[in-house]
């Protein structure tokens, strides 16, 4: 029998002891779990990384979780389950007409939430492979777990080339600015020249001649896929 996909969640909680919790259980139960403990660093994540599902909290100071809900749904990007310990009628209504898929009441049994993590993965259609895996040379970049591969060995890479990797994949072909590249380092937009030259060193053939990762006179940087 084919194993399952291994499915990437982002969990979004401002109670750090239940989203240590939660990344545990679902790790445990098969998935790969990636945190933000607020909607701004919810959106670093998602700029970085290309998630299957969003476990999300309401109820959080700054932006909630209703407003990043509504906003996603605008994309069509990724599939979200609403948690809350509001539990009236209208409190999961309004959730559901923001462009929650389902929605949760705390407190909740964990086994209860994987259940419904899965049926709404369930219900998503099938993923164009084309959109997860990236090949450029003899290399493969997967951009759901951010793991590259030279044949079938896998490079190590650090969470911050990664990252940066998964931005220029998402739009391979595309020159993508510094001030874009850098949301993945933190802000950091002299690191991203930094990390590009290592990220060079673990893929070209040629660093100082670079023909996949190329560099755009002026904007940021471009990936070169096959």
């Amino acid at each position: 029998m084919a194993s399952e996909p291994e499915y990437h969640l982002l969990v979004v909680d401002d109670d750090a002891r239940l989203r240590e919790l939660l990344r545990r259980y679902l790790s445990d139960s098969g998935f790969r779990v990636t945190t933000a403990a607020d909607v701004s660093e919810a959106r670093l994540q998602l700029t970085t990384f290309a998630f299957d599902l969003v476990v999300l909290d309401v109820m959080m100071p700054g932006e909630s979780g209703l407003e990043l809900t509504s906003a996603l749904h605008g994309e069509g990007r990724v599939p979200v389950l609403l948690l809350t310990a509001m539990a009236e009628p209208e409190d999961r209504v309004n959730g559901l007409e923001q462009g929650a898929d389902d929605y949760l009441s705390k407190p909740f049994e964990p086994r209860e939430l994987v259940l419904r993590i899965r049926n709404i993965l369930q219900r998503r259609p099938a993923a164009d492979a084309g959109a997860r895996d990236i090949r450029f040379g003899g290399c493969r970049f997967d951009v759901i777990r951010g793991e590259l591969y030279r044949g079938g060995d896998l490079v190590h890479l650090t969470a911050a080339e990664a990252g940066l990797l998964a931005v220029l994949a998402q739009k391979a072909g595309q020159a993508v600015s510094r001030e874009e590249l850098s949301v993945s380092l933190s802000g950091n937009v002299r690191n991203v020249d930094v990390q590009m030259t290592r990220l060079r060193r673990k893929i070209e053939r040629d660093p100082r001649f670079p023909r996949y990762l190329q560099t755009v006179r002026g904007t940021g940087y471009s990936l070169k896929a096959d």
